[in-house]
């Protein structure tokens, strides 16, 4: 029940600042390229890499903190932020071409499974 609450609180927090973060975005930037998102994917990334690194090789933080800021905060402000770590941690684990391949592979194939959702949506 305690990770259930943490992750709980750690999402309300990610999803609302995910909401404020690109409307803020989109209104300075306008509408006419997805600035928000890329903006969203770019801070969330780089919030999970600096968490995930100080919580593991410097201060040995507590797991639930893991819990709250990398699964609820993170995973609630961005999946791309772990897509990201997971396909470079690989990278840096020696495993170049599964990292590579999760890294490209989700990205097109996100792409072509997108297009395939439009066309199958459009013919619903």
């Amino acid at each position: 029940m305690e990770r259930f609450l943490l992750i709980s609180v750690g999402a309300l927090l990610g999803a609302n600042l995910r909401y404020w973060v690109g409307d803020w975005v989109t209104q300075r930037l306008g509408a006419s390229f997805p600035f928000g998102t890329l903006v969203i994917n770019l801070t969330g990334t780089l919030i999970l890499g600096i968490f995930i690194t100080l919580a593991t090789e410097r201060f040995l933080l507590d797991p639930r903190w893991r819990v709250l800021v990398a699964i609820g905060f993170c995973g609630s402000y961005t999946t791309f932020s772990s897509y990201t770590y997971e396909s470079i941690n690989l990278i840096l684990a020696g495993q170049t071409v599964s990292g590579l391949l999760n890294l490209f592979g989700s990205a097109f194939l996100g792409g072509v499974v997108m297009l395939a959702a439009i066309y199958i949506g459009r013919l619903i």
